[in-house]
Order: structure tokens, then C-alpha cells, then sequence
């Protein structure tokens, strides 16, 4: 596992560059660690049952001191093959399945619902899809449009259907760190498709 002093000042900002909020869970590294692998196994493996190119999905940890720690991660994806609300459901399917898997494991309390927020992908879902003229609400189903809580449904639902992939991509994520899509398609079986415009 690689393990940073302090993480490039740009993986702790959101799309508009600003600075993300940051939570105190209560929980161990290594729990932490393995939330956000399953996080970033959530947005990999649902954007690749989508059709979507996934480049590369990672988590990154420091310890800014002995006593100490942070964890985050990201996944790149080329996503011009999905359409908006498979977009939107991926970028849900980060958190719908990381909660699953503090759940599942017995480690689920309201600190740690709060740090499973992730707002910054909600948002540039929600900035994307404005782009392309579709409207997702926050916390209402706007006229012709998706809440989010909508598409955190069809996140759930994909994520139901996947969760060995996730879990098998997840593990193998918190073991290398860093994973690519065609390492995550070899893990789980599924298909990584081929990057629009040039060779995967």
C-alpha cells in the first residue's frame, strides 16, 4: 500500500475547485481505508456495466502526522458512451455503495452516514447534466427531470445486481491502491468498453 505525506493540493478539491469538507468518522485506517475502496469500486464497476471507459480507480491515504490520518480517492472515466442518467446513477454509486458497506460489516453510525455524503459527486452530476440541458434536483424531482434520490435508486439497483464485482474490486483496490479499468474488468469479469477515440 502507498501511503502519503499529503495528498496533491487538487485531490482535496471538488470540480469548481472548491476545498471538500472533511469528516471525523470514528472509525480505524483500515476500516476507513476499505470504505473508500468500496466507494471507488461503486462509481468503477457501475460505469462499467453502463458502457462507460474506466481509466483508473484509486484510493489515496496520508498521515499528515503520527497521530493522524486521511483518506479519499478517485476514479477517471471517459463517459461520453453513457447517457445522462446512467452519468448521474454512477456518480450516486459511489456512496450507495459504500453505505452498503458499512452496513453490511456492522459500522454504520450518523458520523459515519455524514462522511459517506460525498456532495461533490451530487454536484457534478448535477453541473454535468445542466450542461446537456437535463435537470437533477437535490432533494426534489424538478419539471422533465431526476432527483437524486432517484438516482441513487437506480445506483442501488445496479449496485444489487454487482455487488460481488464490487466487493471482489474493492478488496483488490485496498490491497494495490490503484487499479485500472482493465484490471478491474480482469478481477470482476465484466467488459472495461474501448476508449471513444483512441485505443483502451
Amino acid at each position: 500500500m502507498s501511503v502519503l505525506t499529503a495528498p496533491a493540493s487538487d485531490v482535496l478539491l471538488d470540480h469548481r475547485g472548491n476545498e471538500r469538507p472533511t469528516f471525523e468518522s470514528g472509525l480505524t485506517y483500515e476500516q476507513s481505508r476499505l470504505g473508500l475502496a468500496f466507494h471507488e469500486a461503486g462509481h468503477a464497476v457501475v460505469a462499467m456495466a453502463y458502457g462507460m471507459h474506466v481509466i483508473t480507480s484509486e484510493v489515496i491515504a496520508w498521515f499528515p502526522d503520527a497521530d493522524r490520518w486521511g483518506v479519499t480517492g478517485s476514479t477517471s472515466l471517459e463517459a461520453h458512451a453513457a447517457l445522462p442518467w446512467q452519468f448521474a446513477a454512477q456518480s450516486a454509486a459511489g456512496t450507495v455503495a459504500q453505505v452498503r458497506y458499512f452496513m453490511t460489516y456492522g459500522l454504520w453510525t450518523p458520523d459515519i452516514a455524514l462522511s459517506c455524503a460525498a456532495e461533490h459527486d451530487r454536484e457534478m452530476a448535477i453541473d454535468v447534466l445542466a450542461d446537456f440541458g437535463h435537470r437533477l434536483g437535490r432533494n426534489h424531482v424538478p419539471t422533465g427531470g431526476k432527483s437524486w434520490g432517484q438516482v441513487r435508486g437506480m445506483a442501488r439497483r445496479r449496485i444489487t445486481h454487482l455487488w460481488r464485482e464490487i466487493h471482489a474490486a474493492a478488496h483488490a483496490m485496498n490491497e494495490t491502491t490503484v487499479l485500472t479499468g482493465d484490471e478491474i474488468a480482469a478481477i470482476t469479469g465484466l467488459t472495461n468498453p474501448p476508449l471513444i477515440g483512441g485505443a483502451a
